[in-house]
């Protein structure tokens, strides 16, 4: 499949909008494509993207009957993967600096 200015501005659009719920991704790896090409109905456009954070791959994969459905859905998928990332690494820094401080109760 030829990539076209058009598809490439898209794309670029899209990957770069995710940055802001993760600005430490320091690589965007981007495939698109068709599956076969001898389907003519169904999911035959795909879209990939690896974002690759300090410690951890974001890796997404989404299928759809048209090309910038799968890169917006890729995009939707990549968000949420993001921000429940950015939650979990929250919620491990809190849970260790209260076993850090441990108070003492005194009874």
């Amino acid at each position: 499949m030829e990539l076209t200015p058009a598809i490439r501005s898209y794309v670029e659009k899209k990957v770069s909008a995710v940055t802001k719920f993760a600005p430490t991704i320091t690589q965007a790896d981007v495939d698109i494509g068709r599956r076969t090409h001898h389907h003519k109905k169904g999911r035959v456009f795909y879209a990939e993207v690896n974002l690759h954070l300090p410690r951890k791959m974001v890796r997404v994969v989404e299928d759809s009957e048209d090309l910038y459905e799968a890169i917006d859905l890729v995009k939707d998928h990549a968000k949420t993967q993001l921000i429940d990332t950015k939650e979990r690494r929250t919620q491990r820094q809190k849970e260790r600096v209260r076993h850090q401080k441990e108070y003492e109760t005194e009874e």
